[in-house]
């Protein structure tokens, strides 16, 4: 069986989206249009675009986290994180807080 962490190391964003979509249009048509050209998922590809959605989660968080900084290194505040977020200052630094201070940032809400 392929892992999130077996996959992670062999696809980029990209790449993971890409065949993740892939899957995800054939289970989607083998299921509204049953044909033996177009077969449905085995089990295997099953698991396979399961485990895919979990490093399409990880890679994107990681990503979410970089932007964070990178917006707070350019002097947004956090109202304007969370703003960008669609969600509150707090939330948006509560979920940011355990980052931040691995990277020795001394942040408050402001």
């Amino acid at each position: 069986m392929t892992t999130p962490d077996e996959l992670e190391r062999l696809h980029t964003l990209k790449s993971a989206t890409e065949r993740y979509d892939e899957l995800r249009m054939r289970d989607a048509l083998a299921a509204v249009r049953p044909s033996p050209e177009e077969p449905a998922l085995t089990r295997d590809e099953t698991l396979e675009m399961l485990a895919l959605s979990e490093v399409l989660m990880r890679k994107a968080g990681y990503g979410r986290q970089a932007t964070v900084r990178a917006a707070r290194a350019a002097g947004a505040s956090w109202t304007q994180i969370g703003a960008a977020l669609g969600t509150s200052k707090q939330a948006a630094w509560e979920a940011h807080q355990r980052w931040a201070d691995d990277q020795g940032w001394p942040e408050t809400p402001d």
